[in-house]
């Protein structure tokens, strides 16, 4: 079984020795995230890439997202029980303001709503709205950096495809992308809008993160390529623990549907950080290829981590030894290999 493997490039892995090194591990996709890639950077981004390898490029746009703006200081801390002011437009934040993106966003705010910020880092709940801010009380602080992805704890109606995104798939048309990546997938409707932009000789990915994208799963299959299961969008949405059974339930419908399905967020989160991965974390991906995940995905472990050259050589190491345990090798033989 061949594992495919999306890796993202960003700061860290941005440059010719890495990619290269990386390039040698069997790639699939070089992924461009549009949610931390500059409209004007994007062409940019392609040719470089292109210049250092002849792996598919594919452009992942930032959809239906919410996300806090650039804080002063590249992040702020909030403490617990203080107010802070919501700006309409955009600031630049600190412990006392923050604005978002859309900027739509807050105005759409009401007393009451609760907005997680950061994957729950920070928890405000807004106060008051006026005509250029809201007023909002910290319930439950924490360290936020820039541009980190925010939710509303009810529905806001936001654009699946922005302009942003429509003016970077036209870059990458005009490039020669074929590979593109639409998130907060949640109807066939919006992967057929998705395709009729980025044109049909194109492979879409859709990616499921929300309730919606669930609860449409067999219409998006339908209209796409692939999906991919982003577990950690997905779990701002529905308990953490039923997350792997979403997991398993997803990959098994795609798989019925002869769709090929990949697998995000947390593969090898310590990796960030660490030269050595879990425990945890190695038997997460292993039973994700078990459970017939066509591929898998790294993202912050290579886009801004310390060590993608070895976060992609761990997973390859993964998978070469799922292939030989598929294979009957026995243990003597694992033990062998596992000193190599």
């Amino acid at each position: 079984m061949n594992t495919k493997l999306l890796v993202t490039l960003g700061p860290s892995s941005l440059k010719k020795d890495i990619v290269s090194a990386i390039d040698r591990h069997d790639i699939f996709l070089f992924r461009i995230n549009l949610s931390h890639t500059p409209l004007e950077k994007v062409e940019e981004t392609i040719h470089l890439i292109r210049s250092f390898s002849d792996t598919p490029i594919c452009l992942d746009s930032e959809g239906a997202q919410v996300r806090n703006q650039v804080m002063r200081e590249g992040y702020a801390f909030f403490k617990d029980d203080t107010l802070i002011t919501i700006h309409h437009k955009e600031v630049k934040g600190d412990s006392e303001n923050i604005s978002f993106t859309p900027d739509f966003v807050s105005q759409q705010l009401i007393p009451g709503d609760v907005i997680n910020v950061d994957f729950n880092s920070v928890k405000l709940k807004v106060l008051e709205n006026g005509s250029e801010k809201c007023v909002a009380r910290v319930i439950s602080g924490g360290e936020v950096g820039s541009n980190k992805a925010a939710d509303i704890e009810r529905d806001i109606e936001l654009p699946s495809i922005t302009e942003k995104d429509e003016k970077a798939i036209k870059i990458g048309r005009s490039l020669g992308i074929k590979y593109f990546a639409l998130s907060f997938s949640s109807s066939r409707k919006e992967v057929e809008k998705f395709r009729s932009l980025t044109g049909d000789g194109a492979y879409i990915i859709s990616k499921i993160e929300s309730k919606k994208g669930v609860a449409h799963i067999d219409g998006i299959l339908e209209a796409s390529d692939a999906i991919l299961i982003d577990r950690g969008d997905l779990s701002r949405q529905v308990p953490i623990e039923l997350v792997p059974f979403f997991q398993r339930r997803l990959i098994s419908t795609a798989k019925s549907a002869e769709k090929e399905v990949f697998v995000a967020t947390n593969l090898l989160e310590s990796m960030i950080i660490s030269q050595q991965p879990t425990r945890a974390e190695v038997n997460d991906i292993v039973s994700t290829i078990e459970m017939g995940a066509t591929g898998l995905v790294l993202a912050a472990e290579t886009a801004v981590g310390k060590y993608p050259i070895g976060s992609v050589k761990m997973v390859r190491k993964l998978t070469k030894q799922f292939n030989r345990w598929t294979s009957n090798t026995s243990l003597q033989e694992l033990l062998q290999s596992g000193s190599n």
